[in-house]
This record gives structure tokens, sequence and C-alpha cells, in this order.
């Protein structure tokens, strides 16, 4: 049975960590927000691109073609794996590197976003060819880098096709790891974003646009630019539901650790009080024999 001392020293280191996850919960909750406000700030250009864009291609000539609309058969994959840097997220790693290893070892070439998507990668033994480094807050040149080394290992045909494993930002209690298809380019569509205009109300877009020189150079120049913000979007999606998650995680901790600390400090009142009594007991047995 453990001693006062021992309860005391244990109540004491876990009241320590629950200020650490309180902490830590409410750094996340602050960074979720952000994460949230740069999604939405970035929603109007990515939507004015997808008009654009969908434009375009309605009036571009029948045939048209480019290298990052090439469809070949697939031989080669590329997977852009957005991963965290830091761990106490929950399962939300562990879902997405479930759905990544479900890509054949031997025929698929890793890119890394996040130290944790490295660390799997190696721990696999798989085959990373680049990692990049994420901070907090996502940066638009962040994305541009990954989407550029993506867009050259399709361009080089080293690889055939590349796909996005990364976090779905559904809510504050609930992300999803998915896979999407990031290259060849294929319908032109909107990237998700927990509140975006919904496709449909962009396919009823009626506005007239005039293009010059004409809608195929345009596509050709704004192929690039929709690689970048797509990869920006899904970016800040995933960091979105990494802070999350560690706000979700941290608020459980935060109250298993109160929970533990009541039920100590009641074990320790018991056991006070048994002490108490045990030694009230051998002082009245004392004065009975004496």
């Amino acid at each position: 049975m453990p001693s006062l001392r021992d309860i005391r020293r244990r109540i004491k280191s876990i009241s320590s960590t629950a200020q650490i996850t309180r902490a830590m919960e409410m750094v996340a909750a602050s960074k979720m927000r952000r994460a949230q406000q740069a999604t939405l700030t970035t929603r109007p250009f990515g939507q004015l691109l997808y008009r654009i864009q969908r434009h375009a291609t309605t009036h571009s000539r029948e045939g048209f073609s480019h290298p990052l609309l090439e469809v070949r058969k697939v031989s080669k994959i590329g997977v852009v794996l957005i991963g965290t840097d830091k761990g106490l997220c929950g399962s939300l790693n562990t879902n997405l590197f479930r759905v990544a290893s479900q890509f054949d070892p031997a025929t698929t070439l890793y890119i890394a976003a996040g130290k944790r998507a490295a660390q799997f990668i190696a721990r696999t033994r798989r085959q990373l060819v680049a990692e990049f480094t994420v901070p907090d807050t996502p940066r638009f040149a962040d994305a541009r880098q990954i989407a550029a080394f993506a867009r050259d290992l399709f361009l080089k045909k080293e690889v055939d096709e590349v796909r996005i494993v990364a976090t779905q930002y559904i809510n504050t209690m609930s992300q999803e790891a998915v896979t999407v298809k990031f290259l060849p380019i294929g319908e032109i569509k909107g990237v998700h974003i927990q509140g975006a205009e919904p496709e449909e109300e962009l396919a009823r877009d009626t506005g007239e646009i005039m293009f010059e020189p004409s809608p195929e150079a345009l596509l050709a120049y704004l192929f690039g630019y929709y690689l970048n913000i797509y990869m920006f979007r899904v970016l800040l999606e995933a960091k979105a539901s990494e802070q999350s998650a560690r706000m979700v995680a941290m608020t459980n901790a935060t109250d298993n650790a109160t929970t533990l600390i009541k039920d100590l400090n009641l074990e320790y009142n018991k056991l006070r009080q048994g002490n108490i009594t045990k030694e009230l007991l051998e002082i009245a047995g004392g004065q009975l024999g004496s």
C-alpha cells in the first residue's frame, strides 16, 4: 500500500502535468483558429482561379493537350505525405500512416511534409525522395516548393501519377485521412474547405470571360498556379486538423488528470483518516491498559 508521502508526490506530479496539458490545449486552440482563418482568407482566390480555368476549359479547342494533363500507364506513383512535426495529437498520424501504407513500397516514391511523415517512411523502409518542413502557419512558398517538386517528378516521367495523402478537416472533433489525386490534372475542381462555396453554385456561374491570347495559352499558364494553390489549401486543412486533434487530445488529458487527482485525494484522505483512527485506538488502548 502506498504511503501518504507517495500519494502526495503523485498528486503533485499529476497536477504539474495537468498544468502543461491545459497550456498546450490553449495554444492548440489559438493555432487552430489561425489555421482556419488562413484557410478562409485563401478561399476567394481559389474560387476565382477555379472559375477562370473552368471557363477556359469550356472554350478551349477539342483535343487540347498539355504535359500536366498526360494520362500514362501507372507503373510508378508519387505520394505527397503530409504529416505533423510533433506528436500529442491523438490518432491523427496513425490514421494517416495507415492510408499511406496501402501503396506498394516497391513502386511508390514518397515526398514527406512534416518530421513524423519522414520518420514513418524511414521506419517502414520506403523510398523517400524529398522532405519538407511546414510551419504551424503554412506559407504559400512552402506549398509552391512541394508542388514544384512533385510536378518535376511527373514531367520527368519518374512517376506516372502523383497523389496526396493528408488529413481533411471536417470539424473540431473530427478529421479524416484521405487520398486525393494531384497529377495528372483531371477535371478542374475546387479544393475542399470547410464552409466553401459548393461546386453546384460555382457551376451555375454565368459570367462571361474574355481570353487573350487564347484559352489554351491561359490554361497552360495557370496550371502551375492551380497546383500551387491546391497544395496550399491542402496544407492549411492539414494544419487545422492537426491543431484540432491536439486540442482535443490535450483536453482529454487534462480531464483525465483532474479525475485522477480527485481519486488520489480521496485515497489520501481515507488513508490519513485510517492512520488517525489507528493512532486514537492505540492511545485509547494504552490508557485502558494502564
